[in-house]
């Protein structure tokens, strides 16, 4: 007996800690959900956001707050593609300035790219020309990718200055002084840099591209959240390409460009040629080498195996295919036209139990006596002079260019892209020749963006898209209601079964037991120990407990779903207006209450507003009950936040 006992008692503690596995993921899933809640609010507390005004020398700062820019200051293109189709020619995609799609800051714009597989182009001119003198050029701006990327730009290019620039005709063949930004199509992520360096000799341009940086780029593009690029070609011809402020490539104009800014010294001649005894073969066959006398190259690969038999049972008279004997011919089968009718094929149902039929045939094998072709051994060449090259010669086209920093000058900033993604979000550009400056810039606007993103290990997130494993998981099962009726019947019946094979282990005859029914040795068991009665109560008991929460528990969290999504909306709920007209009589005379039903027509869309507080009263924000006051200046902003109630002046009538 003492054997049976140790055997209970290890199952109850296997079932124990079962439970506190599940409980125990359920409060991982709980914690993070309201963990990330509570930062969430605060993260959106800390954002203030004021169109930024450059602290320093620009060329050109434009943080796209003022919805008229589009038409006055950018300037969309007219002008046609060349060399495409004429449906396609034309640079018709659509801009348009307004706020990101998703997580909005109030008063924070942004120009968009709101059209797919279109030409866009759209450009303004700098408040004076960048000349590449004794200072540094910075470019800098931040790009949203609000659908993320499939195939196409979101680059700047940074046009070269011309007096008489038409912005209206701005095209892909207007000549430009450098090209930046970030660049895809399938699985190619690039990030360019690409200046156009005039060649000293005969005046010309050619493009020089960075090389390819190690960091993986792919992130940028998938993740939809905005990243700041900035560019910085410095006076000592060197270049730094950073995305968040991370350095992800660097080098020199000089060493580090594709094709290199100089070309080389000397070039392979062209008029040379191979002269007629030169050896280029490192080995050769052996000229002493002789083939043996019994090598048979005609022998063939594969040979009939002389020693196989026909196995036994093999039908030779049987066909392996026969006329089906039950098809008929079709009524419309006209012979005279379409010739006569035969049966299809099947196979043949005597050939099943055979090991084959039809006539037998010998099996081939592999030809011992087969060699092949022969071919004699290779030899070290005697006459082996290497590898040839042609003579080098003084490169007629030779150069250069100590300074390729000295660029052509800057006059414009354009933007003209092909994408097969829209609403790209472009934003916060700025042309400068102060780090300092562009630091500023980037710390009172993109700084404010991310904030929202990152704060507090990305909060905002991993509220709409959780990323610990367990709350998605949490997350996936709680919006599936057929998932728990699945759930409830899988799991009980391992339950039940487990109790049965532990009553059956537990029952196995030792030496002290008689030979009892099970009925029997249940109850004598029992009895001599009672506290199995309530083992037997919870075995029963929370089945049929988790069957009617799993079956009838979908309501109640729809329920609480939608009280939830209401409290963070803002929304009215039925019971709003029995608790608003309480708060309002609460702490105010009959005096007062009178005062207040004389002037509720007039100040009827102030109490609406009013109303909207209940969410913060509920979360714990007191609000002093001012006698005498009326409600003024709520601001409202399409929604409300934490952040936004606390910004709202508010006074109470009673």
């Amino acid at each position: 007996m003492r054997t049976s006992k140790m055997k209970i008692s290890l199952a109850l503690v296997s079932c124990v800690l079962l439970v506190c596995v599940v409980n125990a993921e359920d409060a991982v899933v709980e914690e993070v959900t309201d963990s990330s809640s509570e930062k969430a609010a605060s993260a959106i507390e800390k954002v203030q956001y004021v169109s930024p005004e450059p602290d320093g020398d620009v060329y050109l700062a434009e943080h796209f707050d003022n919805p008229e820019a589009i038409g006055t200051k950018w300037v969309k293109s007219q002008a046609k593609k060349e060399g495409t189709d004429e449906s396609l020619a034309k640079y018709d995609g659509l801009w348009a300035i307004e706020p990101a799609s998703k997580e909005p800051i109030p008063g924070d714009l942004g120009l968009v790219m709101k059209s797919k597989a279109k030409h866009a182009a759209i450009s303004a001119l700098l408040e004076k020309p960048f000349h590449f003198t004794d200072k540094p050029l910075i470019v800098q701006y931040d790009v949203t990718l609000q659908n993320g990327q499939e195939c196409g730009g979101a680059y700047l290019k940074l046009l070269q200055y011309d007096k008489e620039m038409r912005l209206s005709q701005f095209t892909d063949k207007t000549p430009y002084t450098i090209m930046f930004g970030p660049d895809k199509c399938g699985n190619d992520h690039k990030l360019h840099f690409i200046f156009q360096h005039k060649n000293p000799k005969n005046e010309s341009f050619e493009e020089k591209h960075a090389k390819k940086p190690s960091t993986k780029l792919d992130e940028y593009f998938s993740d939809k959240k905005p990243h700041l690029y900035r560019l910085q070609v410095y006076p000592d011809n060197t270049f730094d390409v950073s995305v968040d402020y991370k350095i992800i490539n660097k080098g020199s104009l000089l060493e580090d460009m594709v094709p290199p800014v100089n070309p080389p010294s000397e070039i392979d001649d062209p008029e040379d040629r191979m002269p007629s005894d030169w050896d280029e073969r490192e080995k050769i066959p052996d000229p002493a080498a002789v083939k043996p006398e019994d090598w048979d190259e005609d022998a063939p690969e594969q040979v009939i195996d002389e020693n196989a038999v026909k196995p036994s049972g093999w039908l030779e008279d049987e066909e392996i295919m026969i006329p089906d004997p039950t098809a008929v011919m079709p009524d419309d089968w006209d012979e005279e036209m379409d010739g006569t009718w035969e049966a299809p094929l099947i196979e043949n149902p005597a050939c099943e139990s055979a090991p084959g039929c039809g006539k037998w045939t010998p099996p081939m094998m592999p030809n011992p006596e087969f060699k092949g072709k022969w071919r004699a051994p290779l030899i070290d060449n005697p006459n082996y002079r290497g590898k040839w090259r042609p003579k080098k010669i003084p490169n007629p086209e030779y150069y250069f260019d100590p300074n390729p920093f000295h660029m052509s000058s800057i006059g414009a900033v354009g933007i003209e892209v092909w994408s097969m993604s829209d609403n790209i979000l472009f934003d916060n550009v700025i042309v400068t020749d102060e780090k300092d400056v562009a630091d500023q810039w980037a710390a009172a606007t993109f700084d404010i963006k991310r904030e929202l993103v990152d704060s507090d290990g990305n909060i905002l997130e991993r509220m709409r898209q959780p990323t610990h494993w367990i709350q998605r998981l949490g997350r996936w099962m709680n919006n599936s209601d057929w998932f728990w009726h699945a759930y409830g019947l899988v799991t009980l019946s391992p339950v039940y079964l487990f109790f049965g094979f532990l009553f059956w282990w537990v029952r196995q005859p030792s030496e002290e037991e008689d030979e009892d029914s099970f009925v029997q040795w249940l109850v004598k068991y029992t009895n001599k120990n009672p506290w199995l009665w309530a083992v037997y109560v919870v075995a029963i008991a929370l089945p049929v407990v988790l069957i009617l929460s799993f079956c009838f528990g979908g309501k109640e969290k729809k329920a609480q779903a939608a009280a939830a999504a209401a409290k963070k909306s803002d929304a009215l709920t039925p019971d709003d207006e029995a608790i608003e007209a309480e708060a309002d009589v609460e702490g105010s005379g009959e005096e007062e209450q009178e005062e207040m039903e004389a002037e509720e027509e007039e100040t009827a869309p102030l109490i609406e507003a009013k109303k909207s507080f209940k969410s913060i009263c509920e979360q714990g924000l007191e609000i002093d009950m001012v006698p005498n006051y009326s409600i003024v200046d709520v601001k409202k902003d399409g929604r409300y936040s934490k952040r936004q109630y606390r910004q709202v002046k508010i006074k109470l009538i009673f």
